[in-house]
């Protein structure tokens, strides 16, 4: 069922995710409700074991098997929920696509960086192999790589080039959304900002709606147009990215910044 007032967003309204595994159950996400508009960037701020990571996988659908998930998710008003996995398969990587923490979680080691880029634009847009390799090389470029990588194998690529080719891959089918889980987990600092420039340059300039997890608070209040702050599954605070950063109301948020800015400090 669509909802007309939901056109143009991802609507999230009181999910709530709990793992399931041997008899005992775990609440990652309780009754958390928010929206990520296209052409706006929302950050999902929180320490380690907030929820954040669990909150944004059940958007596209892919947390483990097993997993209870309670609420509604939904894309320009579809309920995700509603759809068989055959179609929501088509929803991730057309309308909401998704760069994992660690970019090696997005490649099969045996096979090169261009056949992961042709293999979903064949499968997805039905791309001849041929106009898929150029559009691999294109890809590649726009994510600030020569085109020419698209025959390396994952492992001959360094932290940086391998995250900015899963970029790549989410980019392939041209999605409204793009969902990104600690993009940068792992590289060094200068790379790290070159990796999140590039995202929000393309972001920015395709007009696309972007979730970006990160622990950081402050990197991602120079990045975000909103801020939302989870703590054991639940939203803290909330509101524009310097609001929140600037003038923090709750205790946990002004905690988290001058963690963060410790941590800084102490490097």
């Amino acid at each position: 069922m669509s909802n007309q007032n939901d056109a143009g967003k991802i609507t999230i309204e009181r999910l709530s995710v709990t793992y399931c595994s041997g008899g005992r159950t775990t609440r990652a996400v309780r009754g958390c409700s928010f929206g990520i508009p296209k052409g706006g960037i929302v950050g999902l701020v929180g320490e380690s074991g907030s929820g954040k990571t669990s909150a944004l996988m059940a958007i596209p659908g892919l947390l483990p098997t097993g997993t209870l998930v309670t609420g509604r998710v939904s894309c320009d008003g579809t309920n995700l929920a509603e759809l068989k996995e055959e179609e929501l398969a088509a929803w991730r990587w057309r309308r909401i696509a998704l760069v994992p923490q660690g970019a090696m979680n997005s490649f099969t080691p045996h096979l090169t960086i261009g056949r992961h880029i042709t293999e979903v634009l064949s499968h997805h847009l039905k791309m001849p192999i041929k106009a898929g390799r150029e559009r691999a090389a294109e890809l590649l470029e726009t994510s600030g790589l020569d085109g020419f990588l698209q025959a390396r194998y994952p492992h001959e690529l360094s932290g940086g080039q391998k995250q900015r080719a899963a970029l790549a891959l989410a980019l392939a089918c041209e999605p409204d959304f793009l969902l990104a889980d600690e993009p940068t987990t792992a590289l060094d600092v200068i790379t790290q900002k070159e990796v999140l420039d590039t995202i929000v340059k393309i972001v920015r300039g395709r007009g696309m709606g972007l979730l970006l997890v990160t622990h950081d608070l402050p990197l991602a209040a120079g990045i975000c147009d909103e801020l939302i702050v989870m703590k054991d599954g639940e939203i803290a605070e909330s509101g524009p990215a310097r609001q929140v950063s600037g003038n923090p109301q709750q205790p946990y948020t002004k905690l988290l910044i001058d963690a963060i800015r410790e941590m800084d400090v102490a490097r």
